[in-house]
């Protein structure tokens, strides 16, 4: 189960010309680097989560994304780019010495780590993606339905705002602040590692590459389609999803249907973050899946 701890070592590489901070926990022999979702979020959140791997034997690897965290904090916004990104990743993997390694990628994370399995398959052992999509507009048709389910004078009302660019108005913030309570995390109160990260989230890179929330998609990724590149990963694959996720089941299906070396599960009693929101669950299917795959393991 997760749990904070203290990274063994905190690393800077030079990405670009830039500063980027990644954190190293335990020593074991396989490395699960996780890519942590936003854009803009320091990896806090998916650090703190994922960690208590080393109990497995592990190493277990994050970074803060330019833009976030430790990391430098850089405002052009010619830098937000999925591919540059991909860039970046394969940079701290080599500055870390990781070799192949088990990717985990979270939300904007998978994404990543779908762009960076299609460039660099033969650095991954394994590919995990959780609660994540490889196609964009059948996600943004998936969001309509989520929005749906408030009500057409509701839908209506966001919709005005949108078109108006009024996203903080208190009516419209409510509306999403519902919708985050539904399919983002259904704790009542969020663990401090999840505040910790969206409080410090840098709205630059997500507002160039996402759009203003979670729930409207319009900035550089908007038309993002990597489904017709999917067999072309052929490592094992883990995709989880909540069960009341943001991007929905159906987003992993999709998925789950192109990659020819894939397993799909739903965790019941969750939404995007089943690790904190459903730990009983969530722990056993990933560290099942990692040890059915580890190195020299007879199966």
């Amino acid at each position: 189960m997760w749990r904070e701890m203290t990274p063994d070592d905190r690393i800077e590489v030079t990405v670009d010309g830039f500063r980027v901070v990644a954190y190293s926990f335990g020593s074991g022999s396989e490395t699960v680097f996780c890519l942590n979702g936003g854009p803009g979020l320091p990896c806090d959140y998916l650090r703190e989560s994922h960690s208590c791997l080393v109990d497995q034997g592990y190493r277990v690897v994050a970074f803060d994304q330019l833009g976030t965290g430790a990391s430098e904090r850089p405002e052009d916004a010619t830098l937000w780019t999925i591919s540059r990104y991909v860039e970046e990743t394969e940079t701290v993997r080599k500055a870390l010495g990781l070799g192949r390694v088990h990717m985990l990628g979270h939300s904007w994370g998978g994404w990543l780590a779908i762009e960076y399995a299609l460039s660099y398959h033969d650095n991954l052992r394994t590919l995990i993606l959780e609660d994540t999509v490889a196609d964009m507009p059948h996600l943004i048709v998936e969001l309509e339905r989520l929005r749906a389910a408030l009500g057409s004078e509701t839908v209506a009302m966001m919709q005005k705002h949108e078109a108006q660019g009024t996203f903080d108005h208190p009516e419209y913030a409510a509306a999403v602040t519902i919708l985050n309570y539904r399919h983002v995390c259904r704790l009542p109160d969020w663990p401090a590692p999840v505040r910790r990260s969206l409080d410090d989230w840098n709205m630059g890179p997500y507002a160039t590459m996402q759009g203003p929330n979670e729930f409207l998609y319009v900035g550089n990724l908007k038309d993002w389609n990597r489904v017709p590149d999917l067999p072309k990963i052929t490592v094992p694959v883990l995709i989880t999803h909540g069960e009341y996720d943001e991007l929905t089941p159906a987003c992993g299906l999709r998925m789950k249907q192109g990659l020819p070396n894939a397993e799909l599960r739903i965790i019941a009693n969750a939404s995007h973050m089943p690790f904190y929101e459903n730990p009983e669950v969530y722990y056993p299917i990933l560290t099942e899946f990692l040890s059915r795959h580890r190195t020299g393991r007879c199966i």
